[in-house]
């Protein structure tokens, strides 16, 4: 397997022999190597951040991250910088256009969720809560965090992300299940899952 098809979570299952004491993955590319080092792990607040990691999660579900990656600022375009209330507009035109779009992933199931979660995002918020609170509360707390030592350590899915995925379906959100849940709590720094001998956890500490 090679490091582009690295997928993300990072988990034993797709490691597949990334050697011990290098980044968790994306040695070698110089953006993977980046969202790595800067983005992947660090807290995500609000609403409308959390709805555009919650949606590149979902697309890149089946896919390498790394594909989710360079497409990133098509999406952002295709998806009005991830605004909900744009998003929630969307018509059937809308999907035609997106899906004749090269510039992201051209997934029919993957772009109604994608508008479909920007609705029930505003339907929530219009109901008080928020995907912040919903997402965060979740989170494990930094006097539970154990530092993963390898990539057996590391799961796909835990009683959190089964709990969020549930959640969110419950609140109207689609395409988020227990793995993409899980993917979406270790990129926005709700877990910590950079391995032990990973440059990065070298650099804090």
């Amino acid at each position: 397997m090679t490091s582009d098809a690295v997928q993300h979570p990072v988990t034993a299952a797709t490691a597949d022999g990334h050697p011990a004491g290098a980044r968790c993955f994306g040695d070698g590319d110089p953006l993977y190597e980046r969202y790595h080092d800067e983005e992947w792990g660090v807290p995500v607040h609000g609403d409308r951040a959390l709805y555009e990691r919650m949606s590149l999660e979902a697309f890149q579900s089946g896919l390498a991250w790394i594909t989710v990656l360079r497409k990133r600022e098509g999406f952002r375009a295709a998806f009005a910088d991830f605004d909900p209330e744009v998003v929630a507009g969307y018509d059937e035109h809308d999907v035609e256009r997106l899906m004749a779009d090269a510039g992201i992933i051209r997934n029919r199931a993957k772009i109604l969720a994608t508008i479909a979660n920007a609705r029930a995002l505003l339907d929530l918020q219009a109901a008080g809560g928020s995907l912040d609170a919903i997402f965060w509360s979740y989170a494990t707390p930094e006097s539970e965090r154990v530092r993963p030592v390898s990539f057996a350590d590391v799961p796909a899915v835990t009683p959190a992300s089964t709990a969020l995925a549930k959640e969110l379906k419950k609140a109207g959100f689609r395409f988020v299940g227990p793995t993409t849940a899980y993917a979406a709590m270790q990129a926005c720094g709700m877990v910590d899952d950079h391995l032990a001998g990973c440059p990065v956890v070298a650099a804090i500490s």
